[in-house]
């Protein structure tokens, strides 16, 4: 499993007077005036500097592709790992992301990543300690390729308290448009974002939070001996958080955490989402949510759960909400017009 770290920053030196390039002394003019010259700070405070957005990047994921691809950047991406399977993405991406080379069908090997001849490599996430196989920071800068980390993932666990808004991720999609110099197009992607969750936020902003429903993500594809804890940290807790419930587990530190079925049971939700990786198709994404969900109708432990028994189960798929992505604020909007289906009457 994945433990996320810290934050990522960017500034922009655009080009300027004599005078130099603005505070904080990680902007400046490109001296050769080939545009603006782009800092970012990662995770642990060290900066990765561009003269100019670069035009070689590699992403560690599908989720990170994505971003890219919406804004307009999908040229510059040379190779991925964890591509998008099939009907993960949205017809016109599906195409664009279909010509991006797979450099590992999982993560990259790292010979294969530091020869790709790539600028940069976008990371979604970070690997637990001790279980990284990729490659060291000395061999990143031997190959000339530099790290961008996603703010939202794999800076997860530095951040203060749970997430509970899509700050962060729509943070990611800004960045990812000053590296690229798409910034235009990531305000309109972000602006849309906004304006979907706030007004969510509107519908739902009457109801006190110690009456929202709870809510348990049950991700299925993690096992069912052992079921796993979407914590606070984890980007899924800002979704539930904004669509006016309340995650059972969000107290929990870090990303994703084991936990035991008594444990669910203990706090008995009020809703239970079923979670599935991507199948391929409708008919496959279907009969696993068919499997998990006759899973806990019945598990002796859990069929008795308030939620089990009243058929209060929603159908997600897993990269929708535990990955930075568009797709968080529809989420959080399907969630709450499920959660309150009163409170969207008016609207189809």
């Amino acid at each position: 499993m994945w433990r996320p770290v810290s934050g990522a920053v960017l500034t922009v030196g655009l080009l300027a007077t004599a005078c130099g390039g603005g505070g904080g002394g990680s902007a400046s003019p490109d001296a050769r005036g080939a545009g603006p010259r782009v800092s970012v700070e990662n995770c642990d405070g060290e900066k990765a500097a561009f003269d100019s957005p670069p035009g070689k990047i590699v992403t560690s994921n599908a989720s990170a592709l994505e971003m890219l691809l919406r804004l307009g950047a999908g040229p510059k991406v040379i190779g991925t790992g964890f591509p998008p399977g099939k009907g993960a993405l949205p017809a016109e991406l599906a195409g664009q992301a279909a010509d991006v080379p797979v450099l590992g069908r999982t993560v990259i090997p790292k010979e294969k990543l530091l020869g790709s001849g790539a600028d940069v490599y976008v990371q979604t996430f970070r690997p637990a300690n001790g279980t990284s196989t990729g490659p060291r920071p000395e061999e990143f800068d031997a190959a000339g390729i530099k790290v961008v980390e996603l703010l939202s993932t794999a800076c997860a666990a530095e951040h203060p308290g749970p997430q509970k808004d899509l700050s962060a991720v729509m943070g990611d999609i800004e960045r990812l448009g000053t590296l690229t110099g798409t910034s235009e197009r990531a305000d309109e992607i972000v602006a849309g974002m906004r304006a979907k969750v706030d007004a969510v936020g509107e519908r739902v902003a009457a109801v006190p939070e110690a009456e929202r429903p709870t809510y348990f993500v049950f991700d299925f594809d993690a096992g069912t001996k052992q079921p796993s804890a979407v914590c606070g940290g984890q980007v899924a807790n800002a979704v539930i958080t904004l669509a006016g419930a309340r995650n059972v587990f969000r107290d929990c530190e870090g990303t994703f955490e084991k936990t035991g079925w008594e444990d669910v049971v203990a706090e008995n939700p009020d809703w239970i989402q079923l979670t599935v990786r991507n199948r391929g198709s409708a008919e496959a994404d279907e009969k696993a949510f068919d499997e998990a969900e006759r899973f806990l109708t019945s598990f002796p432990a859990t069929r008795g759960l308030t939620a089990v028994k009243k058929g209060r189960f929603l159908r997600i798929r897993s990269e929708r909400m535990t990955t930075p992505s568009v797709a968080n604020a529809e989420t959080v909007e399907r969630i709450a017009r499920t959660l309150y289906p009163d409170e969207f009457q008016d609207v189809r």
